[in-house]
C-alpha cells in the first residue's frame, strides 16, 4: 500500500511517501521547509535521499523565489523512451552485441563529445541566439565552460555518472529504447555560476540560512530574471539533447536489426527542473529535484538501476505530491561506499543477462547501491499507474 507520513516543522510540514529516510535527509528536508517562501508543504518522493542543498526526490513549491542549487547542476536532466515495432524474436546475442558496440561508437559518453560540430548543427541552431543573449549579460559563464565552450558538440552526448542508454523489452516482449541524460557541461556551467551568485547575494544581504546551498533569488530582481532565462534555456537544451541521442541510437539499431518504426508517442520528461504552476490556489515556482511531473494522464518514466526493471507510467494528478512522483530507484549508498562494498563478481551477478560494462569503473552504479525500484513503485501507487514494465537487455553507461 502507499506510504504517506508527515514530518512536522516550524514553517510548513513535509509529506513523505516512504519510511526509508536517513537522519541526514530528514534534516535536509527540515532545512528546506524552514525557508519563508515555501508554499503549503514540501513533498518527498519514495526515492528520496541526500543531495546538495535540497534533498533528491523532493518537490518544492515557492512563492516569488527560486533556489538554484535545488534545481541542481544538471538542469533538465531526465528520461526519454520509445517503443519499437519489433519484438524479442528479432534479437539474438550476436545482434545485441553489435548494437551495443554501435551505440558505444555513435554516442560519446563521459566527458567525450562529438569531434565535428556539424554532426548536429541543425538541431543546435535554435539555441544559439538564446545562449548568446545569456553570455552577453554574464560573460563569466564562458570561463566556467572550459572544454564545453563547444556546446554544439555536446548535443547528442550522454555524460557520465548514472546516465545511461538502454535497449529494453516490455511485458509483451516489444523492444524499447530508453535513455537518461541532461544539459551536459553547458548546463553545469550555467548552474554553477548562478548558484555562486545566489550565495554571494545572501552574504551581501546578511541573510543567514541553515545551509548555504539554499541560497535563493527573489522574484523581481535582475538575477532572478536572468536565472529563469538561463534555466529555461538549459531545460530546452536537455530535452533536445535526449531527442538527438534517441535519433543516433535508433539509427544505430537500424544498421543491425530488421526494419522497424517507432510506435506510439515518444515519452520525454525532465526530473531536475523548475516550472511555473498553480497549486493549492496559488501560482508558484515548482522545483522538482529528482521527481517527475505526474499530472492526471501525463506520461512519465521511472527507471530502476542497470540490472532492474523500469516503468513507463501515467500520472494520477495527486495534489498532495504537487502532481509529482519518484524519478527512479534512488541511491541507498554513496558511490564511494558502493565501490568499497561490492566487487566485479557482484556486478556480474547483479547484471546477469544484460550486455553492459562489468568492470570496476561502473561498480558505483551496481544495482545493490540503489533502493528497490518495486518498493518505490508500491509506495507511490496513489501517484502513478504503471503502463509498461521494461527490462534491459543492453545498457551503455556514461
Amino acid at each position: 500500500m502507499p506510504i504517506q507520513q508527515t514530518l512536522q516543522t516550524p514553517h510548513v510540514p513535509v509529506s513523505l511517501w516512504t519510511d526509508d529516510v536517513d537522519d541526514a535527509s530528514r534534516q535536509q528536508l527540515r532545512n528546506i521547509a524552514s525557508l519563508p517562501f515555501v508554499h503549503h508543504h514540501v513533498a518527498a518522493m519514495p526515492d528520496v535521499h541526500l543531495g546538495i542543498g535540497a534533498t533528491i526526490g523532493s518537490v518544492i513549491a515557492t512563492h516569488q523565489a527560486i533556489v538554484p542549487a535545488a534545481v541542481g547542476v544538471d538542469i533538465g536532466c531526465g528520461m526519454v523512451a520509445a517503443r519499437l515495432s519489433i519484438d524479442a524474436g528479432k534479437l539474438d546475442e550476436k545482434r545485441l552485441q553489435r548494437v551495443f558496440d554501435q551505440i558505444s561508437r555513435d554516442v560519446p559518453v563521459g566527458r567525450a563529445q562529438h569531434d565535428d560540430d556539424a554532426v548536429l548543427s541543425d538541431a543546435a541552431q535554435p539555441f544559439a541566439s538564446g545562449l548568446r543573449a545569456i553570455l552577453d549579460k554574464h560573460p563569466q559563464v564562458q570561463k566556467g565552460m572550459g572544454k564545453f565552450s563547444k556546446w554544439v558538440n555536446q548535443l547528442g552526448t550522454l555524460g557520465g555518472g548514472n546516465h545511461f542508454i538502454e535497449v529494453c523489452l516490455d511485458e509483451s516482449q516489444q523492444v524499447w529504447v530508453m535513455l537518461h541524460s541532461g544539459s551536459r557541461g553547458i548546463g553545469n556551467a550555467l548552474a554553477s555560476y548562478f548558484i555562486e551568485l545566489a550565495r554571494r547575494d545572501m552574504e551581501r544581504q546578511q541573510i543567514h540560512l541553515p545551509d548555504r546551498d539554499l541560497a535563493y533569488f527573489r522574484e523581481g530582481s535582475a538575477m532572478f530574471d536572468d536565472y529563469v532565462e538561463a534555466v529555461h534555456w538549459a531545460q530546452a537544451y536537455a530535452y533536445a539533447n535526449r531527442e538527438a541521442m534517441l535519433g543516433l541510437v535508433l539509427a544505430g539499431l537500424a544498421r543491425h536489426l530488421p526494419p522497424f518504426v517507432v510506435t506510439g508517442e515518444v515519452v520525454n520528461c525532465h526530473h531536475n527542473y523548475v516550472a511555473r504552476e498553480n497549486h493549492y490556489g496559488a501560482d508558484v515556482w515548482v522545483t522538482r529535484k529528482g521527481a517527475i511531473r505526474a499530472g492526471a494522464g501525463e506520461m512519465g518514466i521511472i527507471p530502476g538501476s542497470m540490472g532492474a526493471r523500469s516503468y513507463v507510467v501515467r500520472g494520477r494528478g495527486e495534489p498532495a505530491s504537487f502532481c509529482s512522483s519518484a524519478h527512479g530507484a534512488g541511491r541507498r549508498m554513496s558511490r564511494n561506499a558502493a565501490a568499497r562494498s561490492f566487487s566485479e563478481a557482484d556486478l556480474r551477478k547483479q547484471t546477469a543477462g544484460v550486455i553492459c560494462r562489468k568492470d570496476k569503473g561502473v561498480i558505483d552504479e551496481i544495482p545493490g547501491a540503489y533502493k528497490d525500484i518495486d518498493t518505490v513503485m508500491e509506495n507511490q501507487r496513489d501517484l502513478t499507474d504503471i503502463v509498461h514494465t521494461l527490462k534491459q537487455v543492453i545498457c551503455v553507461k556514461g
